[in-house]
């Protein structure tokens, strides 16, 4: 059974910092890309960062130079860097695994979700 478990978030103010961790089960980094995903209430869900099984990384434009996607596969866990830390960022933070060949920034294409952890920029 695949399980994905995200943590890391909280309150911060603007121009802080956290680290948001996924630990995977049921998985390896090999055979799937993992993402970062976002979400306001009522707005939808919008990916932030992925990163694929040959280990490129992608990033959406609005977190780029701020956010960084990393892997640790000994301990099967995927991390998000965020760095300057705006308003705008304030979110419900997802992660996701995809079996797909090529890495993709889109939802749909993503197989297991992990519950989300919210994450708070204040001024």
């Amino acid at each position: 059974e695949v399980q994905l478990q995200a943590s890391g978030g909280g309150l911060v103010q603007a121009g802080g910092y956290l680290r948001l961790s996924c630990v995977a089960s049921g998985l390896s980094f090999d055979d799937y890309a993992i993402g970062w995903f976002r979400q306001v209430p009522g707005k939808v869900r919008e990916a932030v960062a992925c990163i694929a099984k040959d280990g490129a990384t992608y990033y959406d434009d609005s977190v780029k130079g701020r956010f960084t996607i990393s892997s640790d596969h000994a301990k099967i866990t995927v991390y998000l860097q965020m760095n300057n830390l705006k308003l705008g960022d304030t979110a419900v933070y997802y992660c996701a695994g995809s079996r797909l060949q090529v890495a993709s920034m889109s939802p749909d294409n993503y197989d297991y979700w992990g519950q989300g952890t919210l994450v708070t920029v204040s001024s």
